[in-house]
C-alpha cells in the first residue's frame, strides 16, 4: 500500500520540481508583451511569426500585465524576453518607486530601443472634458496594476494637480478600458502604446472619441521631473474621426533579455530586429536605426546585443552583472 501511495505521488513531486522559473535547454523562448488590445502584444506575436519563418526559432508569446510585471517576472526567471517602457525600466535598474523594496535591477539587460509611445488619454467626441484637469470626479481606468500605464497615469494627473482620490479609477487593461468605455461604465481611459494601437482604433470604429492634448509647459515640467519621457505628437487621422493631431508625451519602448539568453541567441534577434523593423509593429513616426535603438536606453546591453552593435560601430555599455544606467551611445 505505501509503494503505491509513493507512485501516485511521484507524479506531483515531478510537477513541483517544475515548476520554478528556469528555463529548460529546450524550451521556447518566454516573451512578455502587454495585453491584446495593445501594440506590445501585436510587435511580439509578428516577431514570433517572423523569427519561425526565418529560423524555426521558436518563441512563446505571453500576455501580461505591462511593464512593471514583466521586469518583476524577468528577474524572478520567468520571462526570456520582454518590452517594456523606458520610463518603468529606468525605475526598475535604480530601484525607484514600486521597486524599491525589490532594490535596483539585475538579472536583465537591454537590446534595443524599438519605437516611440504615446500617452493616449481617451475620451468621447461630445465630451465636455477638454482638458485633463477636467477629469476630476470622473470615471477613469488608469491602466492595469503593474503596468506603465498606471505610472504614466499617475504623473500626468499629478502634472495638473489631480491625484486618483479626486477621481473614480478603474484599473483595466487595453481592451477591457475600449469596451467598458463603449458600454458608457467609463468616461475616459489611459493608454500608452504606438499609435494607432489596436483598442483605440477597434473602439474609433465604432464610437466617435477624442485624445486629449497635453499643453507644451506641462510637457515640459515632466520631462524635467521624470526621466524617459519625451515630446510626441499623434497625427491627425491617426484614427477615425480624429482630424487634429494630437500634442502629447511619450517614452520609448525597450525590448530586455534575461542575462541568462545566450549571446549567439541575443545577437541573432537584434540583427533581425534592426533588419526588419519596417515589417514589424511599429509608431509611424518613428525610423529604428542603429542609433535610434540605443539612445537614451536607461540600462546597460546584453552582450549579444552589444556585439551586434560593435560591428556597426556603435558602442555601448555591457551588462557586468551589476544595477546601473547606461551612457549614451556614440560612433567610432
Amino acid at each position: 500500500m505505501k509503494a503505491l501511495k509513493l507512485l501516485l505521488l511521484l507524479p506531483i513531486i515531478a510537477l513541483c520540481f517544475g515548476c520554478g522559473g528556469e528555463k529548460s535547454a529546450n524550451q521556447a523562448t518566454r516573451f512578455g508583451t502587454g495585453g491584446t488590445g495593445g501594440m506590445y502584444y501585436a510587435y511580439g506575436t509578428e516577431l514570433a511569426k517572423m523569427i519561425q519563418e526565418d529560423s524555426s526559432r521558436a518563441i512563446d508569446v505571453k500576455t501580461t500585465a505591462g511593464s512593471a510585471a514583466n521586469l518583476r517576472l524577468l528577474r524572478e526567471k520567468f520571462l526570456d524576453l520582454a518590452i517594456v517602457q523606458s520610463d518603468t525600466l529606468s525605475n526598475a535598474i535604480n530601484g525607484r518607486g514600486v521597486f524599491a523594496a525589490a532594490g535596483p535591477g539585475v538579472g536583465y539587460a537591454a537590446i534595443a530601443g524599438l519605437y516611440t509611445e504615446a500617452c493616449q488619454i481617451v475620451v468621447a467626441k461630445d465630451s465636455d472634458i477638454n482638458d485633463v484637469s477636467e477629469l476630476v470626479g470622473k470615471r477613469v481606468s488608469v491602466g492595469e496594476r503593474e503596468s506603465g500605464v498606471l505610472q504614466n497615469a499617475e504623473q500626468i494627473l499629478m502634472s495638473h494637480g489631480l491625484t486618483f482620490e479626486m477621481l473614480e479609477p478603474t484599473y483595466l487593461s487595453f481592451t477591457d478600458s475600449a469596451l467598458a468605455f463603449e458600454k458608457g461604465q467609463i468616461d475616459a481611459f489611459f493608454i500608452t502604446a504606438g499609435a494607432p494601437t489596436s483598442a483605440i482604433a477597434n473602439l474609433a470604429a465604432k464610437k466617435e472619441i477624442k485624445i486629449l492634448s497635453i499643453a507644451p509647459d506641462v510637457q515640459n515640467n515632466m520631462m524635467k521631473l521624470y526621466k524617459g519621457y519625451t515630446r510626441c505628437t499623434i497625427p491627425a487621422n491617426t484614427y477615425a474621426g480624429q482630424t487634429e493631431e494630437v500634442s502629447t508625451i511619450g517614452v520609448k519602448a525597450v525590448l530586455v533579455a534575461s542575462t541568462d539568453l545566450k549571446d549567439d541567441e541575443v545577437n541573432y534577434l537584434t540583427e533581425f530586429i534592426l533588419k526588419n523593423a519596417d515589417k514589424l509593429p511599429h509608431n509611424t513616426s518613428d525610423k529604428l536605426t542603429n542609433e535610434y535603438a540605443v539612445q537614451d536606453i536607461p540600462a546597460s546591453f546584453h552582450a549579444g546585443a552589444a556585439k551586434y552593435y560593435e560591428e556597426q560601430g556603435v558602442k555601448v555599455n555591457v551588462y557586468d552583472g551589476k544595477s546601473g544606467e547606461t551612457i549614451k551611445a556614440g560612433q567610432d
